[in-house]
């Protein structure tokens, strides 16, 4: 019941139901019932979590050479060679396939990355040599040598360690946070806003698993940094919740979800805009990085970024505020008043509608009764009407004249003129 209720007080008015969207967006005067249904936030929200936790638990993670450890084998591509060939002649060589082959950059500057298990000496040098009798790479002098192929060995335990140290800031950062928020706003909000960096980094994560782009120390990076965008939108809107419901537990008018989502519409534009404005340059730096330098650091950079803002902005609206509010709503002041303002609004619409019974069928029978009276009485009155003037215009005529000569014959007769009157006639 109490959900209901919400629904229908929170429902825009028919003059804000008529407007544009972008009309609504900008005036901000609550015409969005977010909060009211936030049961089907909620289910999206959860189907997002379902379908990332799935896809982490079954596809799992393409971990980068920096976290798996291995040989990358790295030269100068020269035009028509194609990744195909190079698999081929690693196979035929060495008698495995490899990791991953890719070709990095474009134009003059791309070149082969092979990525493979660790190679030992003599493995690396029958590679080196079969790659530079197929294709013939060039150094940076351009002079065709086997030089040009390079090895780099990378040990997992170096990703191991860049995992720990992530792993260990981010725990620092959401306890600090935690404190700041319980601080700056309340435990609820606390709450909420933490629950929300949770569901950012594991959506975020999801996608990255669903993609299969290689797990890199960028990607830590990246993520990590998309923390302080969530974290910033929720604190937004959480600032203008808090505004919006000083005060409201001494009101019967409003109840705290209502001012909620009258927060929520009025920073929602703010959102979209920051979001729009915050996604621009990330996806030119992923058009960069991706069509035109090929650099895998940028690429897997600015993937984490888009993904996280997009996230952050929806969760800081959709799931965030809805959240503080249910916690709200669950106990404390907060649902007491709440159910004190139904429960008013509950006796009001009561009472509309029994006098507004009561009213509608007196009237009826009043009028199907008072009909034909009220036919013939009008000619009666007619009647009596035009008769009564006459006579009365008689009386009158004759009154006035008779009250005409009393009243000039009174002050003869000797009555004593008091106040104005005796002043004027001395």
């Amino acid at each position: 019941m109490a959900d209901t209720t919400t629904l229908t007080d929170t429902a825009p008015e028919p003059a804000e139901q008529g407007r544009g969207l972008l009309s609504r967006l900008y005036t901000g005067t609550g015409a969005f019932d977010i909060i009211g249904r936030r049961r089907l936030w909620y289910i999206v929200t959860g189907v997002i979590v379902a379908v990332s936790l799935l896809s982490i638990l079954v596809r799992g993670f393409t971990l980068g050479i920096d976290f798996e450890g291995g040989t990358r084998v790295q030269f100068p591509a020269a035009d028509g060679v194609e990744t195909s060939q190079v698999e081929q002649i690693y196979t035929d060589t060495l008698g495995a396939d490899p990791v991953a082959v890719q070709t990095v950059g474009s134009g003059a500057g791309a070149t082969i990355q092979i990525r493979s298990e660790t190679l030992d000496a003599g493995q690396a040098s029958s590679l080196q040599t079969a790659l530079f009798d197929a294709f013939a790479p060039q150094n940076s002098a351009g002079e065709a040598t086997p030089d040009a192929v390079t090895f780099t060995d990378v040990s997992e335990t170096w990703g191991s360690q860049i995992t720990e140290k992530a792993l260990i800031a981010l725990a620092v950062f959401l306890v600090l946070v935690s404190i700041y928020i319980a601080i700056r706003y309340e435990r609820d909000m606390a709450i909420a806003g933490i629950t929300a960096l949770f569901f950012d980094i594991l959506v975020t994560a999801g996608v990255y698993s669903l993609v299969g782009f290689e797990v890199t120390p960028a990607t830590v990076i990246g993520l990590l940094t998309i923390l302080g965008f969530s974290l910033y939108d929720s604190v937004v809107v959480f600032d203008k919740v808090e505004e919006n419901t000083r005060g409201i537990l001494h009101l019967n008018r409003r109840t705290y979800a209502e001012q909620a989502n009258l927060a929520v519409n009025q920073t929602l534009m703010r959102s979209i805009n920051t979001t729009v404005i915050s996604v621009l340059p990330v996806l030119a730096l992923m058009v960069i990085a991706v069509w035109l330098l090929g650099v895998g650091t940028l690429k897997d950079l600015a993937l984490v970024q888009l993904v996280g803002i997009i996230v952050g902005a929806y969760s800081s609206i959709f799931f965030a505020t809805p959240l503080v509010v249910s916690l709200k709503e669950r106990w404390g002041p907060v649902a007491a008043h709440t159910r004190k303002v139904h429960a008013k609004r509950a006796e009001a619409a009561e009472r509309r509608a029994a006098s507004s019974g009561d009213a509608a069928p007196s009237g009826a029978v009043s009028v199907t009764k008072d009909r034909p009276e009220s036919a013939a009485g009008p000619r009666a009155g007619a009647r009596s009407g035009a008769d009564g003037p006459r006579a009365g215009a008689r009386s009158g005529a004759d009154g006035p004249r008779a009250g005409a000569r009393s009243g000039a014959d009174g002050p003869r007769a000797g009555a004593r003129p008091t106040g104005k009157r005796a002043k004027k006639r001395r």
